[in-house]
């Protein structure tokens, strides 16, 4: 269905939002994309909402090609499994919490490792079911201190995390290539540049991480990288 401009959800700004500190924020708001609800929240305008859903797309395209499966899992989560695994207090302060009526603690969650590996133990009990690799495009909350830079720090962002259940090293290395491969074409195809370097995995543990940057002047990563080909993080570089 096509919207004519003179009936579309939008008014443009004269002047620079006062909180803006960088130019991706302030063109943003002016164009009418997002409008700011709280410090790191914002609400997503009928334009923004079609880029933003564009880009959901594209990587649904590409998770799909490299055959994972999409689920959905909910922001609001109960404590137990974060304790389970010892996040519910490594996160610190970076956690909302929140009690329900009968005093039950319950989080909105940074980020889904535990549901997905609870969800896959409840339903499979054989290697046999393996390999397995299931995805999200799911929002995510965290209590940034500071958030900064529009919708590159804030404390509800929207994130594809996938994961894979494999039978053995070279299954997970297999599976491990086939994300790695989806990431590049969906770099590729949203025209943007990247660098794939070494990464620390934190609190997400695992014995490999990369990450891929886009390298920008208002980043909040710095990486190195040599002639013959080496990147990584500098919370991950070692001489």
């Amino acid at each position: 269905m096509v919207t004519r401009l003179s009936k579309l959800f939008v008014r443009t700004l004269r002047d620079d939002p006062a909180d803006a500190e960088v130019r991706s924020h302030r063109l943003l708001v002016r164009a009418g994309y997002i409008r700011r609800q709280a410090p790191g929240i914002f609400a997503w305008l009928p334009l923004g909402l079609r880029v933003k859903a564009r880009i959901e797309q594209i990587v649904r395209e590409e998770m799909n090609r490299a055959g994972a499966q999409e689920v959905h899992f909910p922001a609001l989560m109960p404590r137990e499994p974060y304790e389970q695994s010892g996040r519910w207090d490594e996160y610190g302060d970076a956690l909302f919490r929140l009690h329900d009526r009968h005093g039950a603690d319950y989080l909105l969650a940074p980020t889904h490792e535990e549901a997905f590996t609870l969800l896959v133990k409840d339903l499979y009990s054989s290697y046999k079911d393996l390999p397995l690799s299931i995805y999200q495009i799911q929002d995510k909350y965290r209590d940034e201190a500071r958030p900064r830079a529009g919708l590159l720090r804030g404390r509800e962002f929207t994130m594809k995390d996938a994961y894979s259940f494999d039978a053995s090293d070279a299954g997970l290395d297999a599976s491990y290539d086939a994300q790695r491969d989806a990431y590049e074409r969906i770099f590729t195809r949203l025209g943007m540049e990247y660098v794939i370097v070494k990464a620390d995995a934190g609190a997400m543990g695992g014995s490999r991480s990369e990450e891929f940057l886009h390298p920008t002047p208002v980043g909040e990563d710095t990486f190195v990288r040599s002639a013959g080909g080496y990147a990584a993080n500098v919370e991950a570089f070692t001489t």
